[in-house]
């Protein structure tokens, strides 16, 4: 209809004029419908519509910041569902683009996004997740390895392979706590500026805050002298306009079908480790209900979340003794913080888990190292594996009665699961040190509350023997070395020598990640290079009767057609097949029943069964100089879907892909990548799934995690960010409401 005509003074053409109006919008935008609680429309650059970008709402008028995410439909229409009431930004984001301008709205209503197409290439590399730009950083070339130390290659002469250099420059160390390749980290401070020169600027920054002395000593894990000089040179080349080899793809498929929830918790200081929805073994339980986050080494405190209400609060952490260790002071000022120690935490809460009634069970510190007596003597397991010490131990909250009890264990704790059984055992893992796997007999608890008569514990033991029981062992000085809080730093061998057949083996090793078989068997990875993974028998009477399986990731193995190393978090499915995030850039699974050879005796010390792992190179670049299967994607843990609460089919596995702002499930075969593209940085590591209406469809499922990053100042919005809460929610198509 002309604009003439719309301007002419006759009622029924005013009205004729607003019809056609609000026709001309709905053919423009092909029909999205917008409820009341909905925010819609199209976005369009100069070349058209754009699909398979990404549409955002942040809104701070609700009692904490929330922010609303979705991707567009190859017409470039989208659909923000089920916003609460409040005024909020609203902008779109692709690759290939720079932000449209910012708009304020309102559910209920319209909005209309233009986006620029990026004037060049530098320009629109400022959107890509940090493993695009970690991808630079220059790989010595395998022939350099082993290293030969400070008078020769830098390169530690304890590095014997490319991998070793690899799994410490991501997961395993590097990346163990935040991203790299991130715009703060591909950059040099300030600060840092006028030193002498770009090698000197990187040893200097690693020096920075209260995990100043975790980063040196990482760096010295690969050769300090050549790690500085590799990392200089990355930030150098990038600094004079180097930019990433390749662009991701834009969300596709399925992937345009995600939506993604966000609230602030916690405070810009702290940091998250995890979070809990529910009971793992029940996504049933505590449907609509709070959110707990875990603060470890920055807080004495629980985050809270009411997802309803969009309100956050705290739980307050106690520790028994005085004399718990606190946090080491800066080792050197940082850019961002100064001389402040902004990390203040004695319980080191690092995961917590819902039981069946309801209760919050984690890890946390109540006291000093030192075992008392009974912790050497006195029980079966004590006898057995007398332990000198503990890092962490157990708590449980109450939310009906506000209380929270302290468990004193033997064993450090680090992970934590319930098992499906009568007694509602809690396993945990030790982070990989201490060298036992412990368990709390919760019913024992819960009927006494004596914590040590509920605890055992046990060693890690081979049938090496091959008789089918446990005997005495040849038993293995335990030389894993840890970081403060127990967990390894994966530079030590499970099995540190030739087996004796006429006696079973005791491994140098403790579980890191944990996952529980319902068929009973415990599993748990082993940290380092190549590393594995551990299936621990617990037997009719453990721990006399507990009895462990060892298979290594393959490596420099013949008879495996993919090899990688290094395995991190770890899940199991219904079938019992065991899901790794590994080091080397993949997503492993391992099916025992594949394997071949015999699973016990002398022959059965790692590499032993090829055939049960099957390796998934996860998506995006390499680094320069690699050419072996895998990405520079850093992977922390993983986690199965068992009960479908995402969407898309039971038993999902899912990996974090922490330098690629995103959680990736791998679906038939193949990855789906659920990217998070606002803020730039989102990095987590645990999650879980909850049903909250099983007959709401997809708005009444979804799987929750946290922004678990030591950093989250490091991310787009910088200083002042807090962690989040991150809520994912696949719907059936892109509209959908």
């Amino acid at each position: 209809m002309s604009k003439f005509l719309c301007m002419t003074g006759a009622a029924v053409l005013v009205v004729a004029c607003l019809i056609a109006t609000r026709t001309d919008l709905d053919a423009q935008q092909g029909a999205v419908r917008i409820k009341a609680a909905d925010i819609g429309g199209v976005v369009a650059s100069a070349k058209g519509p754009e699909g398979g970008v990404w549409v955002i709402a942040e809104t701070t008028d609700l009692p904490t910041r929330y922010i609303k995410e979705v991707v567009t439909d190859d017409q470039g229409r989208y659909l923000i569902p089920d916003l609460p009431p409040a005024n909020y930004t609203v902008w779109a984001r692709g690759y290939g683009l720079v932000d449209s301008p910012k708009v304020q709205a309102r559910p209920g209503k319209a909005v209309n996004l233009k986006p620029s197409i990026a004037p060049d290439a530098k320009a629109a590399a400022q959107m890509y997740p940090a493993n695009y730009w970690y991808a630079l950083l220059k790989v010595p070339a395998k022939s350099e390895f082993p290293g030969t130390g400070p008078s020769g290659n830098g390169i530690s002469p304890n590095i014997k392979t490319q991998g070793q250099w690899l799994h410490l420059i991501k997961t395993d160390s590097c990346e163990s706590c935040h991203q790299l390749g991130n715009q703060y980290t591909r950059t040099i401070p300030s600060m840092f500026a006028g030193l002498d020169s770009p090698a000197q600027a990187w040893m200097r920054r690693v020096q920075s805050g209260q995990a100043g002395n975790a980063m040196v000593g990482g760096l010295n894990q690969l050769g300090a002298q050549r790690a500085a000089a590799e990392f200089a040179d990355w930030t150098t080349r990038i600094a004079h306009g180097e930019i990433p080899r390749e662009a991701p793809a834009r969300p596709q498929g399925i992937e345009r079908n995600v939506v993604i929830t966000q609230w602030d918790w916690a405070d810009p200081k702290a940091y998250l480790h995890d979070e809990i929805s529910t009971d793992k073994r029940n996504p049933t339980l505590n449907a609509n209900g709070l959110i707990y986050g875990s603060p470890e080494e920055s807080r004495d405190y629980l985050p809270v979340l009411d997802p309803v209400r969009h309100a956050i609060s705290q739980v307050k952490v106690p520790y028994r003794d005085p004399d718990t260790p606190g946090q080491p002071k800066p080792l050197q000022p940082s850019p961002i913080w100064g001389e402040e120690a902004i990390w203040d935490s004695h319980t080191t809460v690092h995961n917590p888990m819902f039981d069946q009634r309801g209760r919050l069970w984690f890890t946390s510190r109540i006291r000093a190292a030192n075992n008392p007596s009974s912790c050497k003597a006195g029980s079966v397991s004590a006898k057995l594996t007398p332990l000198d010490r503990s890092g962490r131990q157990l708590a449980v909250y109450d939310p009906k009665t506000g209380r929270t009890d302290l468990i004193d264990t033997c064993f450090s704790t680090h992970h934590l699961l319930f098992a499906e059984d009568g007694n509602n055992t809690l396993w945990t893992s030790s982070g990989g040190g201490g060298g036992v796997v412990g368990w709390l007999n919760v019913k024992l608890w819960d009927q006494t509350h004596d914590a040590e008569k509920s605890q055992a514990w046990t060693a890690l033991v081979l049938d090496t023997n091959g008789n089918g029981k446990r005997d005495p062992y040849l038993d293995t000085e335990q030389r894993v070395l840890t970081a403060p809080s127990g967990e390894s730093l994966g530079t030590s061998s499970a099995i540190s020598g030739p087996a004796d057949a006429s006696r079973d083996t005791r491994l140098n090793a403790a579980f890191y990640g944990l996952a529980i078989g319902t068929d009973g068997m415990i599993w748990g990875s082993v940290l380092g290079f190549p590393g594995g993974i551990v299936r621990l028998n617990p037997g009719a009477n453990p721990p006399e009767t507990a009895l462990a399986e060892y298979y290594e990731v393959p490596f420099n193995n013949p008879k495996a057609p993919v090899w990688g190393y290094s395995p991190r978090g770890m899940d199991i499915d219904r079938n019992n097949v065991a899901w790794v995030a590994l080091g080397s850039g993949h997503l492993a699974s391992f099916d025992r029943r594949k394997c071949k050879g015999p699973l016990n005796g002398p022959a059965a010390t790692g590499q032993h069964c090829p055939e049960g792992w099957t390796l998934y190179p996860t998506p995006g670049p390499n680094f320069e100089n690699v050419s072996d299967s895998g990405s520079a994607d850093s992977h922390y843990y993983d986690w199965v879907d068992q009960f479908d609460t995402l969407g898309l089919g039971k038993n999902t596995p899912i990996i974090t892909g922490n330098s690629s702002d995103s959680l990736i499930a791998l679906v038939n075969g193949k990855f789906v990548i659920l990217r998070v593209p606002y803020p730039l940085g989102f990095f987590a590591k645990g999650m879980d799934g909850r049903i909250d209406d099983p007959k709401g469809g997809w708005k009444g499922r979804g799987v929750w995690t946290t922004w678990g990053t030591r950093t989250p100042f490091h991310s787009e919005t910088g200083k002042g960010t807090t962690s989040k809460v991150v809520h994912f929610q696949i719907r059936p198509d892109p509209l959908a409401n």
